[in-house]
């Protein structure tokens, strides 16, 4: 298939409110020969992330917008328009193979359009996008709703997320303590002729010069390192684990967080990681089964305690709650196209829910980290606020972390171009049992 084409075929599935790329892609991927998936994938990614830059573009391109049922020949164009503006692909392979895509689509009635459409964003389109620079939404290439946000709550760093947000994601590595220091591992990297450096807040954390094949990585396959992002690796040493102790880790997929607790603390007494769906539990078998390490997992609603929870109390508990990504939008552009204004609210209430439930089974003195990817407000610091309000045997305890942003509750890390992701931590111990 054309490289092209699968990427079109991706991403019409987002546009149409289908599917995300993490889902999308890979049957599209298998479509294409394996020296093209590399294309594949910098297409489908590269629009997402430009989409509403481009989409605007479009518009002014366009007569009148695409049908519903034409979401294929949408993203074809935006395909079009991204290899146009931020790839080296030549101009005429550009528009020529993108024009021809459409006789896959069975709608030979697109290649007249297509065609007169990017040839015509070759000539003008540089002019178009200086004159709606003025435009935030194709400045910082972000929907309306979160640019907007984002101005709001980081009036001082919102353009800088956002020029965060459209670069691409640095390598990051997890080394597991249980083989190696860090500083040995640097070493055999070294040894290795890959260039790294530590990150600045993880003592596991080491930023790669360059991505590359995981495969390539010393011990890679022995478990000896992890590809983590430095925000995410916070959470470990943040839950003060202690030989014995029985660790909940909720809402756990894809496991990283998982697999660190358990690296951190080869003495824990047990390890239970929960997620709401069975498929998703695979990957994290497959990251412990890697690096030799064992967790109870339960496929189920972390809220319906009564279905999975055996009555015995943990002595920590990490709630990375379900949020809106906005603080990984780098690694998941598509969430610019699948995320709206209306989800914010709905996601707040379900992390409250969340926290309500899980409280009850953790043990007084016992502590809880309450973890998001997200960078707003809304789903963090006022999701914390409103819990201490309702819950009197609730505190909150102070983070030993220099990263990111003080809040009232909790503290915000904001992407960082080269550095970590967005990310949210707040940590509460529980003084009683009652909650009044």
């Amino acid at each position: 298939m054309n490289p092209r084409l699968a990427a079109a075929r991706a991403l019409a599935a987002v546009l149409s409110g289908k599917a995300s790329l993490n889902s999308s892609l890979p049957a599209q991927l298998d479509k294409v020969e394996e020296r093209d998936r590399g294309l594949v994938q910098d297409l489908a990614f590269g629009t997402a992330r430009w989409q509403p830059r481009l989409d605007l573009l479009a518009a002014q391109l366009l007569q009148k917008p695409f049908k519903a049922a034409d979401a294929d020949v949408q993203a074809l164009l935006l395909v079009g328009l991204y290899q146009l503006f931020y790839t080296r692909i030549p101009a005429h392979a550009a528009i020529g193979e993108t024009v021809g895509c459409a006789d896959k689509l069975k709608k030979p009635w697109a290649k007249g359009l297509l065609n007169a459409v990017l040839r015509r964003a070759q000539r003008e389109g540089e002019a178009l996008l200086a004159d709606m620079e003025r435009d935030p939404v194709v400045r910082t290439a972000h929907p309306r709703w979160l640019q907007k946000a984002l101005k709001a709550f980081w009036p001082d760093q919102w353009e800088a997320i956002c020029a965060a947000n459209n670069a691409h994601p640095p390598m990051i590595l997890r080394v597991n303590r249980r083989h190696h220091s860090r500083d040995t591992y640097l070493a055999l990297l070294a040894e290795a002729g890959i260039s790294a450096s530590p990150c600045q807040y993880s003592r596991d954390g080491i930023l790669l010069a360059e991505a590359c094949d995981v495969r390539g990585l010393p011990g890679f396959a022995e478990g000896w390192v992890s590809v983590q992002d430095e925000a995410a690796q916070l959470a470990a040493d943040l839950m003060e684990l202690a030989p014995g102790q029985r660790v909940l880790d909720a809402c756990c997929a894809p496991g990283g967080k998982t697999c660190h607790l358990l690296e951190a603390e080869a003495g824990l007494g047990e390890v239970v990681a929960i997620d709401l769906e069975a498929k998703r539990l695979a990957r994290v078998r497959e990251n412990l089964d890697r690096l030799q390490l064992d967790a109870q997992l339960i496929a189920c609603d972390a809220r319906d305690t009564a279905s999975w929870w055996d009555g015995k109390p943990f002595q920590r508990i990490l709630l990375d709650a379900p949020c809106s990504a906005t603080g990984v939008i780098r690694r998941h552009p598509d969430i610019k196209l699948t995320r709206q204004a209306d989800d914010i609210p709905a996601l707040a209430a379900l992390q409250g829910e969340l926290l309500d439930a899980l409280w009850p089974t953790l043990e007084v003195g016992g502590m809880l980290v309450y973890a998001t990817c997200s960078s707003l407000p809304t789903e963090n610091t006022d999701v914390i606020d409103a819990f201490l309000a309702r819950t009197p045997g609730a505190r909150e305890l102070d983070l030993a972390l220099d990263a990111g942003l003080r809040q009232p509750h909790g503290r915000q890390l904001l992407a960082q171009e080269g550095g970590h992701d967005g990310f949210y931590y707040a940590k509460l111990i529980k003084i009683a049992a009652s909650r009044g």
